[in-house]
C-alpha cells in the first residue's frame, strides 16, 4: 500500500473512530430514537480522555483532540451514536448494522512492563452488530442489548489483523433526566480470541527477560466494564458531555500474564461539540 494512501486511510479510520466516540458520549437521545432529527450535522468537537494503556495496565495514556465532527443518519449509511457504518435491517425491536469502533494505541516507552516490546498501535474494529430493544420505560428512555462481533486491526506501519473481539453490552439511555441533562449507562463484557488476547498480553520468547517471562495468551474474557455518560446542551449548537468507565480486568482470562499488573482501571473523558451546520431535511427514521 503506498505511503500516502496509508496515511490517508489511517486518518480516515482515526476520524471514524473519534466521530464514533464523540457521538456515543455526547449522545443526548436514546440510541435508536430518531424523531425529527436532521439528516446530517457537522461541526467541531474537542475531547480530552485518559485511560489505562489497555485493560490490566498500570500505566495510563492521555490524549486531547480538536477534530471535525460529522453525523449522518441515512436509511443505510450511518455515522451516528456509537457506530460508523451501514445499517442493513431495522424494525421496532431489532436492528442489524455493520460498522467501526476504535481504540487509541500506546507507546511501549510509556508502559513500563512493555519496555522493549513493540508498541500497541492505533486499533480499529470492523464487523456486524445486532441491537435488540428490550424496553422503553418512558418516551425518553430505552433499554437495549448490543451484540457486536468485530475483527480487530492495528494500524502501525501498515495494517495488521489482530484477531476478533466480542462485547455484548446492556445499556440504558434517557435523553431527559431533568435540567436538560441526558444520561447513558451500560455494562458489558469484552471477550477476545486467542490472537487478539496474545496481541494484548502475550510475551514472545524474544522479548522475555529476567522480570518478564514468556507468555502465550489464551482466548477468553479481557475485561468486564461499566460506563456512565452525561450530556447537556448549552445552546442550540453547543453541547458538553462527560463520561467515566471502570474496567474490572481482574476477571480476565490472562490475568496471569506479566503484562497484566492491575485488576481495575478508570477511564474518563470530557468534551464539547459545536454544531456549525445541519440539514433542514430530517432523517428518514
Amino acid at each position: 500500500m503506498p505511503i500516502l494512501f496509508n496515511r490517508a486511510f489511517s486518518f480516515a479510520l482515526f476520524m471514524a473512530g473519534i466521530t464514533s466516540s464523540v457521538g456515543a458520549n455526547a449522545q443526548s437521545e436514546p440510541n435508536g430514537e430518531t424523531t425529527n432529527r436532521p439528516l446530517w450535522e457537522a461541526g467541531v468537537a474537542g475531547i480530552g480522555i485518559g485511560s489505562p494503556a489497555y485493560p490490566g495496565a498500570a500505566d495510563r495514556v492521555s490524549r486531547g483532540f480538536v477534530v471535525p465532527w460529522f453525523i449522518y443518519r441515512g436509511q443505510i449509511f450511518r455515522a451516528d451514536g456509537d457506530t460508523v457504518g451501514a445499517r442493513i435491517l431495522k424494525n421496532e425491536t431489532v436492528e442489524f448494522d455493520i460498522g467501526f469502533a476504535a481504540a487509541l494505541g500506546a507507546s511501549s516507552e510509556d508502559v513500563k512492563v512493555r519496555e522493549g516490546m513493540p508498541n500497541l498501535g492505533f486499533q480499529f474494529e470492523f464487523g456486524p452488530r445486532v441491537i435488540v430493544t428490550l424496553a422503553r420505560p418512558t418516551p425518553d428512555s430505552v433499554v437495549r442489548l448490543d451484540v457486536p462481533l468485530r475483527g480487530v486491526f492495528e494500524f502501525d506501519n501498515g495494517i495488521k489483523q489482530r484477531g476478533f473481539s466480542f462485547e455484548p453490552r446492556l445499556s440504558y439511555d434517557d435523553r431527559n433526566i431533568g435540567g436538560g441533562w441526558g444520561l447513558s449507562t451500560s455494562a458489558s463484557v469484552v471477550v477476545g480470541d486467542k490472537k487478539y488476547n496474545d496481541f494484548l498480553y502475550g510475551v514472545p520468547t524474544a522479548f522475555a527477560n529476567r522480570t518478564r517471562q514468556a507468555y502465550a495468551a489464551k482466548s477468553g474474557i479481557i475485561t468486564t466494564r461499566v460506563q456512565l455518560a452525561l450530556s447537556r446542551p448549552i445552546t442550540k449548537d453547543v453541547r458538553v458531555f462527560a463520561y467515566t468507565r471502570y474496567d474490572v480486568a481482574g476477571m480476565g482470562a490472562n490475568r496471569d500474564s506479566p503484562l497484566h499488573v492491575k485488576n481495575g482501571g478508570v477511564s474518563y473523558g470530557l468534551g464539547a461539540t459545536w454544531t456549525l451546520g445541519r440539514s433542514t431535511r430530517t432523517a428518514p427514521d
